[in-house]
């Protein structure tokens, strides 16, 4: 069963981390299916601090949702050894599993990738033989498995390959023999005399079908290897041909393979250049673990995906549009996100995702473990700033209060502890500045909301040079219209701004006095209910 990830948004704060995990676990819990937390960036250091307190792990990180080699229904013939005979190839051809494949990989003896073999290559070789019928450096080993064989002259010389050219020794042929020499291989039905005489030459090996060799030609001192096989002579001339290894038949030349990493859009651009009928599937390893046709391609399976804390393309995984999204559940405004089918979409006006991923444990009639119950409370005092942010509801404190108690801690000194989780001066600007940053395009305007939350907004400022110099970079790489950042001081109530951009914009959304780039907004703690609307109702 294919797994499901849930994902905040980008540059994800607690919140984001808290509730992917949370409702992924929720639903594993539930028995539906395997749902797996993801992240999109890196965590920051308030998040670090609260999974380390309660014991957990980040969630995988991931890249993108852009369907992949792997993510399509590809086959999985097996992979033969470049050191199997072409009988034995032969077989796995035309056995259920590859009929319908048009070829299949040959490998090296590591397993890697050595070329691939259709029936193509195999009737080409074999029309070969007709015109030149030596065989050469064919082990015995090989030999005796495609001919069901068994050595029989006792005083042979023991070989480990044979090479020669194949003849099938006839009565008329006593006079005018058309083997002479070590050079040959002879094959003999009950014509005795043909076989003594064969032996009598040296030949490289005697081929005895469904006959028995008398006891004096078998002890006879002789560089020829006696092989009897249960097998007419046609049979078994033909059978001495498909007794080579297969890395001597298999196309090895202008071979294009995949990686299951590789993107389906690079992949299909490649197949469209190239007129192979089949190509092999790598791993990590470059170990062959499949082969993809042209119709692979038409309808591959699409990654699955639950969106939390976000409903906007730009804040969501890269590749989103190539992904099903199958469930959303967010407290932000209606984006621009939108879906092939109807799906269940839970956005509700409070101040956490979290609080609304507590409330359906509560609707479900599960209680998560304690740990987990101390992470979403830990969320929901995070994203509410204590429960200070505007955004901040009863409902966000009556579960934060259920949540705590499950755990058996103090919201109060969760907050503390929550807060004072030290911003590292010797951290670059450019980190802090990303850590918890969304972009935003409303009327035309595209621009960028950076939130730092602490409880010393002073000792932030003291870096406003570095900051705005990191922000212009950022302004001209994004061609923003605006660049905010917002420096939220728990103790303060309110936030100290840095912006970049149109002094106006600043002055008339928020109705302040602008200094150097900077002003202090207070009560303003909460970008998504007091910054962004603000924005919004400017821009129309």
């Amino acid at each position: 069963m294919e797994p499901i990830y849930v994902t905040g948004h980008r540059n994800p704060d607690t919140d984001s981390i808290v509730s992917a995990m949370a409702y992924a676990a929720l639903r594993n819990a539930l028995g539906d299916r395997e749902f797996i937390p993801a992240r999109l960036g890196h965590i920051s250091d308030e998040t670090k601090l609260v999974l380390d307190r309660f014991g957990f792990e980040p969630p995988v990180r991931i890249q993108t949702m852009r369907t992949q080699v792997c993510d399509l229904d590809y086959d999985t013939p097996p992979a033969l050894s470049g050191a199997v005979t072409v009988n034995r190839a032969w077989t796995a051809l035309q056995s259920n599993k590859a009929k319908s494949i048009p070829a299949i990989p040959v490998t090296n003896e590591n397993g890697e990738l050595f070329g691939m073999l259709s029936p193509s290559e195999i009737a080409s070789y074999d029309m070969r033989t007709l015109s030149d019928a030596r065989v050469d450096q064919i082990p015995v080993f090989n030999l005796l498995s495609v001919l069901d064989g068994k050595i029989i002259n006792e005083s042979g010389y023991l070989v480990d390959t044979i090479s020669g050219e194949v003849s099938i020794a006839l009565p008329q042929q006593n006079e005018n023999l058309l083997f002479k020499g070590p050079d040959a291989i002879v094959i003999v039905g009950e014509q005795l005399e043909m076989a003594r005489r064969a032996i009598e030459q040296q030949v490289s090996c005697l081929i005895v079908c469904q006959a028995e060799l008398p006891e004096e030609l078998r002890k006879l001192e002789t560089k020829t290897c006696v092989i009897a096989t249960p097998f007419d002579a046609y049979k078994a001339a033909r059978m001495v041909y498909y007794a080579i290894e297969v890395a001597r038949v298999c196309r090895t030349d202008d071979l294009e393979a995949f990686h299951l990493t590789d993107f389906l859009d690079d992949v299909k651009e490649v197949v469209l250049k190239s007129r192979h009928r089949s190509y092999p599937i790598l791993d990590e390893n470059d170990k062959v673990v499949g082969t993809l046709s042209r119709y692979h391609l038409i309808k591959p399976r699409r990654k699955r995906v639950v969106l939390v804390d976000h409903n906007e393309v730009s804040q969501s995984v890269p590749g989103l549009d190539q992904a099903d999204i199958v469930e959303i559940i967010d407290h932000h405004r209606l984006a621009d996100i939108q879906t092939g089918g109807p799906i269940y979409f839970r956005n509700e006006p409070v101040g956490s995702t979290a609080t609304i991923i507590s409330e359906m444990y509560q609707e479900r009639g599960l209680m998560p473990p304690a740990k987990l119950a101390g992470l979403i409370a830990a969320a929901i005092v995070a994203d509410t700033v204590m429960f200070k942010s505007p955004t901040a509801t009863q409902r966000d404190r009556r579960m934060a209060d259920r949540m705590a108690r499950i755990a058996n801690i103090s919201l109060s000194e969760l907050g503390k502890e929550i807060f004072s989780a030290s911003i590292s001066d010797d951290k670059p600007a450019e980190t802090l500045l990303f850590t918890d940053f969304k972009d935003f395009h409303i009327a035309d305007h595209d621009f960028g909301v950076s939130q730092i939350t602490c409880i010393d907004s002073g000792r932030m400022m003291q870096r406003k040079d570095e900051f705005l110099r990191v922000m212009q970079k950022t302004m001209e790489e994004r061609g923003y219209t605006l660049l905010i950042l917002m420096l939220t001081d728990v103790l303060l109530e309110g936030s100290q701004l840095l912006y970049l951009g149109d002094e106006d914009i600043i002055t008339q959304a928020f109705g302040v006095q602008l200094k150097d780039h900077t002003c202090f907004l207070p009560g303003v703690v909460s970008r998504k209910k007091q910054v962004i609307p603000s924005l919004t109702a400017l821009w129309g």
